[in-house]
């Protein structure tokens, strides 16, 4: 296996975990005002994600940085081509950021309700727009001989990636629901688990009607297989978190989101970047890599360095690995 494939596959890696772990922090925001009735409630939701959510934004700026170092070419024609919803998902994250830091600061109903907002919004629209950009990338975009992106927004906003933004969206919110469910107790936890259900039904139907799209687009045995899987582990999930069984529900959503996302990548390689407009503008993994010896390096780095912050972060789930109900949240 090239220096090459192996960068695609862990660009892959970091924004499969990235989906994973934020997918349940867009969920949990999602939720903010469906499961919290009131102050304590909303803060019981919010520190169920507070000692992780920064943690878990660290998975994308990785995968950022992987993609700009390791293919510069791919990473330039994506960021100007997507400019304007990844720019949107960029203010989102910070709304949603300071949100969870300024709603405690001031105590009027008025001032926490507007960042309350914030964390909603903040978490929807990533939610949404990051489905809609991996289809658009599974799908193909205009570019030029040269790589230049020749479309628009608009372009962006077809019927198929629109159906990928309410699957990622729909998906993030199974999954933070049976989040909160394995995380709270008492009357939180009886809500949001059987809101787990009743949205993930509708869930399913909309992630095998989106992954289905995508394999009649580019498709080969593995993503067929992955695709299977994702199925598979979304229903098992489901019937889990039905039995009550948060852990095994929330390993199943987990699953279901790492398998969905696998499935794209896999059905993507070689490519990184489709054409719609000229075979020669299509970016593969070949062209638009970095030179061998850059690749090298960052292949030691990684070696080095991936171990450490995944222990770091493994143990910090450990650390705040317990439950938490209205009972741990002052009045004031």
């Amino acid at each position: 296996m090239d220096l090459t494939t192996i960068w695609f596959l862990l660009v892959a890696v970091l924004f499969t975990g990235y989906f994973i772990l934020e997918g349940f922090d867009f969920g949990v925001g999602m939720l903010l005002p469906v499961l919290g009735r009131d102050d304590r409630e909303r803060r019981v939701l919010i520190n169920t994600i507070g000692p992780v959510w920064d943690g878990n934004e660290v998975w994308l700026i990785t995968a950022g940085g992987a993609m700009f170092a390791a293919f510069p070419e791919w990473y330039a024609t994506l960021f100007s081509g997507f400019y304007l919803p990844l720019l949107l998902i960029l203010l989102a994250l910070i709304a949603r950021g300071v949100a969870f830091e300024y709603r405690n600061k001031r105590p009027e109903a008025s001032w926490k309700r507007r960042w309350d907002h914030a964390v909603f919004f903040g978490s929807l629209l990533p939610a949404i727009l990051w489905g809609v950009a991996f289809a658009n990338i599974l799908r193909g975009v205009p570019l030029t001989a040269d790589h230049e992106y020749a479309g628009g927004f608009f372009n962006l906003l077809n019927p198929y990636a629109l159906l990928g933004g309410a699957t990622t969206a729909a998906l993030f919110l199974t999954h933070g629901a049976v989040f909160i469910a394995l995380k709270t107790v008492g009357d939180i936890r009886d809500r949001a688990a059987a809101l787990a259900v009743r949205v993930g039904v509708a869930t399913a139907v909309l992630a095998v009607a989106f992954l289905t799209w995508s394999l009649t687009i580019r498709a080969n045995t593995a993503a067929i297989a992955l695709a299977v899987a994702a199925a598979v582990a979304l229903l098992g999930g489901l019937a889990a978190a039905y039995a009550r069984r948060e852990g095994w529900a929330f390993i199943g959503t987990a699953a279901a989101i790492g398998l969905a996302v696998a499935t794209l990548f896999t059905a993507l390689f070689p490519n990184v970047l489709p054409s719609t407009l000229d075979a020669a503008g299509t970016l593969t993994a070949t062209n638009a890599a970095s030179t061998p010896y850059t690749l090298k390096i960052m292949t030691w780095v990684a070696v080095i360095f991936t171990p450490i912050v995944l222990a770091y972060q493994g143990w910090t789930y450990w650390v705040f690995r317990k439950r938490i109900g209205v009972a741990h949240i002052p009045r004031h």
